[in-house]
């Protein structure tokens, strides 16, 4: 594959900005994806909308995240049979994805669709938003059909080696999206549902780009109707993802359960966590984009047996990040009330300002621990290392949630959920060093 990365040789920076810039924009257009839904939401609807799009696409995160780390299985065995020279088994590989996703995709629709408002009562959505919200995860629930064939193509269009369509279909889905809010909510006033119709039409629109693009593409293999079955690929697919998405379900889990705490306190709490949630999450894509290019990294230099390319690589992936990561705060920080006034109604900014705004206080200037915790997590990942890895997520987030309640409870407000982040964010960042320096991750290394 002539657009594959080789970093086991060359100049380490160059090579990791060249791959980490498609990742980075794919995770930037998916971030304004759901950003754009809250700002005009935010400006157009109402305080009780703004809530329930901030709880829903809660929700609707653990889905999609989960669904797209079961589909890394897809992901990972179509390259490796590429890489074997055995493509003729990927024909069987996307037919047992198309049945296991769809499988996966009507158990969703029936659980979303039918228990929307349970899930919204579960999610402690406050009473003026409760309708809003069951009605924004009905809504979601009812196309979870083209989210979860979106993720599932994509994963196959990587597997085959092309990084560039799947940014495409997320730059297709942002514009539809984007158009579909100013249209549904702004211009119709259909406040939350609006914003729910405008996603769901908007992952139609990708999933028809991508099966147009996949049909004219040149395949380096054969795919027949006799290869929808179940079939030996399905349990080699799911031996791969399942174990990912499992981490990611819990991981989501934890982001929920903070949610519902945060729902707890009243309508500019939870609004005021949705908006400074979804502000923060674009610092987050610099580390996050990170650690999926320095794994690919690890694991080929472990590949390569070049374990002595590991250390500088993770020296500039922790300098490369860091430094982004201070412009980003260096944004915030001074001008955090103008940035979040852009989310929030008029009539009722003052209090859902107060609550972002203490959250952004509290929790950027942080984010440079984390960037340590992702550089190192990324070693592990890359090298196989999964039980170090989940034990530094695991103590994270078990910690991060016990201390939200048990320091809210110390405070006396929402302040004391906010600090348990930074908390939460240096155990897992002591942890994460302590096992890349033990070298923990260097025991049972793959046999590539």
């Amino acid at each position: 594959m002539s657009n594959t990365a080789d970093f086991t040789q060359g100049s380490i920076l160059k090579k990791l900005c060249r791959f980490m810039l498609p990742v980075l924009g794919a995770l930037i257009l998916q971030a304004a994806y759901g950003a754009v839904d809250l700002l005009v939401v935010g400006r157009f609807g109402s305080t009780s909308g703004l809530s329930a799009v901030s709880t829903g696409s809660q929700v609707l995160n653990l889905v999609t995240f989960v669904v797209t780390q079961l589909a890394m299985g897809v992901t990972v065995l179509i390259a490796r049979y590429i890489g074997e020279k055995r493509e003729k088994e990927i024909g069987a590989v996307l037919g047992g994805a198309a049945v296991v996703f769809t499988i996966l995709a009507g158990c969703l629709f029936v659980l979303l669709v039918l228990f929307a408002r349970p899930i919204s009562v579960l999610m402690q959505a406050p009473q003026e938003a409760l309708a809003l919200t069951a009605s924004y995860v009905r809504i979601c629930g009812c196309g979870i059909l083209f989210i979860v064939a979106y993720n599932v193509l994509s994963a196959v269009f990587r597997g085959l080696g092309d990084s560039r369509s799947p940014l495409l279909f997320v730059l297709v889905a942002c514009l539809v999206n984007v158009a579909g809010d100013l249209v549904l909510v702004a211009g119709l006033h259909l406040d939350a549902a609006g914003a729910a119709l405008a996603t769901v039409l908007a992952q139609a629109v990708s999933v028809g780009c991508a099966l147009a693009i996949l049909r004219r593409k040149k395949l380096p293999f054969t795919f027949r109707k006799s290869d929808v079955r179940l079939n030996e690929q399905c349990r080699r697919f799911l031996a791969i993802g399942l174990p990912l998405a499992l981490q990611e379900f819990l991981t989501q889990l934890s982001f929920l359960a903070l949610c519902a705490f945060v729902n707890r306190l009243g309508l500019a709490a939870s609004s005021g966590y949705g908006v400074a949630s979804k502000i923060v999450s674009f610092v987050m894509l610099v580390p996050s984009a990170l650690m999926q290019s320095m794994a690919s990294f690890v694991a080929q230099n472990i590949g390569a047996r070049k374990l002595d390319r590991i250390g500088p690589g993770l020296k500039w992936g922790a300098v490369y990040s860091l430094g982004l990561s201070v412009v980003f705060m260096a944004i915030y920080l001074p001008f955090a009330n103008k940035i979040i006034s852009l989310f929030v109604p008029a009539g009722s900014a003052s209090g859902v300002i107060d609550v972002a705004r203490g959250y952004l206080f509290t929790v950027v200037p942080f984010y440079l621990v984390v960037c340590t915790k992702f550089v190192c997590d990324s070693v592990l990942r890359g090298a196989g290392a999964m039980r170090p890895f989940m034990v530094t997520t695991f103590s994270d987030l078990i910690i991060r949630v016990v201390l939200s309640i048990a320091l809210f409870y110390v405070v006396g407000n929402e302040h004391g959920i906010w600090l348990s982040w930074p908390i939460g964010w240096f155990l897992g960042s002591g942890l994460s060093v302590f096992f890349y320096k033990s070298g923990a991750w260097k025991k049972n290394l793959p046999t590539f």
